[in-house]
């Protein structure tokens, strides 16, 4: 209708972005959030690490008698192992998380080729074809090099998304940063992989393989 609006969002990186892309999933949300999470006790590590050495290079004073220390070795002990586990509860629950498959609304298997992947829609009947890499003598002025193709595949947003991924000849990787969605193509292999969109819009990703 003409009172309508239709917002049409474009993810995919630049030159100029040094961090993750903005999420379009659930599942990308907890990823950032998670990365976050990590990055902060690094960063903590790294600057009471370089302050312990930078102290340490220009201190000229010694301990003549201090020849052992039980106490702060239970402490830096102690600490390491709370860190560790810091990260690995979150880490372990992002990744039942990702494992877990809820009611597809839809299923879209995809099968890698070299230079192209195919697809098929299971819930539909001749509903199948093949994907390929736009040249780059073919491509229009809105066109993106290396990432556009001639048929993309269309799925619903707010609504569960089965992928079975498979592979004809070498593996693949279906890859789609801002999904949180990372899944080999192993010839002989069905693998399967879930997400939802939040938003509507045009998505890119590379086969990292």
């Amino acid at each position: 209708t003409p009172n309508m609006k239709i917002k049409l969002f474009l993810e995919m990186m630049t030159w100029k972005n040094i961090s993750l892309q903005d999420s379009t999933s659930p599942l990308m949300e907890q990823l950032n959030y998670f990365h976050d999470h990590t990055l902060m006790i690094l960063l903590i590590i790294t600057v009471l690490v370089a302050q312990l050495m930078i102290s340490m290079f220009f201190n000229k004073f010694t301990h003549r008698y201090l020849l052992e220390g039980q106490i702060i070795e239970v402490i830096w002990t102690i600490l390491p192992t709370l860190t560790l586990i810091f990260i690995a509860i979150p880490s372990l629950r992002l990744i039942y998380i990702l494992d877990e498959i809820n009611n597809p609304m839809i299923t879209i298997k995809t099968i890698g080729h070299q230079w192209y992947w195919s697809y098929e829609y299971s819930d539909f009947k001749n509903i199948e074809f093949d994907s390929y890499m736009i040249p780059t003598n073919e491509l229009k002025i809105f066109n993106f090099r290396l990432l556009d193709v001639d048929n993309r595949i269309a799925a619903p947003f707010q609504s569960q998304i089965r992928m079975l991924i498979t592979a004809t000849d070498v593996i693949h990787s279906w890859t789609i940063p801002s999904l949180g969605v990372k899944i080999d193509a192993t010839p002989g292999r069905l693998n399967q992989t879930t997400f939802s969109l939040n938003r509507s819009g045009l998505f890119f990703g590379q086969c990292s393989k």
